[in-house]
């Protein structure tokens, strides 16, 4: 799982000039909503046939959000990238708010979903962390939307249904298992920023982390004193010797996960023993 390709300007540092942007999920009319997350807008037969479609409106969006930030993503914005007037987004979409559903229902539809094997949980919970590690990767600023009141459009319910049956039948009740299923979906969230973060340090100074301690290494040299911090000094040089760099996020996302599941087993085991 690697981090190259990632779009440039998604995470900025304190001191830059564009601040980093949080959106809010379920911020628009719920019934405009609903209606164009389920394809039930009214349509007019009368006059020219439409130039655009919703989806393409949609697919556009994503793409601006993907290359250059959702900080940069506007009803403007992305009026310019399909050669129209901004009013006119306006007979399809109400504003940002609903759009904003719509795209988060359009890309949770991407991650696969074979078959979950009877008995193999915890290889259906991998699966599952690993297509919504992929997933942020792809689309950085998914990490900015707050889904407290996510769109419940039919691929957002269609992901939450498919990957509930990976623990159904095991003993959990329905309200442990949706905490198991928040509990492997926020660890992602949270490990992948670092991945994104790291990935976003090397495009942004131009220096691999091996590059960047190099060129701090000397005079760390000098002014660190080993003997003042054992323990650190020893794990980091571990690390670094392991890693070429400060973190590892894909092992670091692979040890944590594991250690996870660990203990939803321990909680599997406990309730298969009553």
């Amino acid at each position: 799982m690697g981090q190259a390709g990632l779009p440039r300007c998604q995470y900025r540092e304190a001191g830059e000039n564009e601040p980093v942007t949080t959106e809010y999920a379920g911020a628009g009319d719920p019934k405009r909503t609903l209606e164009l997350l389920w394809g039930l807008q009214e349509r007019s037969k009368r006059g020219p046939k439409p130039r655009l479609t919703v989806e393409q409106i949609v697919r556009t969006a994503i793409s601006v959000a993907d290359t250059e930030g959702l900080a940069a993503l506007s009803i403007r914005r992305v009026a310019e990238e399909l050669g129209v007037s901004p009013m006119s987004l306006y007979t399809y979409i109400p504003g940002k708010a609903e759009l904003l559903d719509l795209m988060l229902d359009t890309v949770y539809a991407e991650t696969a979903r074979p078959p979950h094997v009877p008995g193999q949980w915890r290889a259906s919970l991998t699966q599952i962390a690993l297509e919504n590690w992929a997933l942020y990767q792809r689309h950085p600023w998914l990490l900015q939307v707050a889904i407290s009141r996510p769109p419940m459009g039919p691929h957002v319910m269609g992901k939450y249904e498919y990957e509930l049956r990976a623990i159904e039948g095991l003993g959990l009740t329905d309200i442990e298992m949706d905490a198991v299923l928040t509990l492997i979906i926020n660890y992602v969230h949270g490990a992948v920023r670092t991945a994104i973060d790291a990935a976003q340090a090397e495009q942004r100074t131009g220096m691999s982390d091996e590059q960047w301690w190099a060129a701090h290494a000397p005079l760390l040299e000098k002014i660190v004193d080993d003997s003042q911090y054992p323990v650190g000094s020893r794990v980091g040089k571990a690390v670094g010797e392991a890693f070429q760099a400060v973190v590892a996020p894909d092992f670091s996302f692979r040890f944590g996960l594991e250690r996870i599941l660990d203990g939803i087993e321990v909680l599997i085991a406990s309730r298969q023993a009553k």
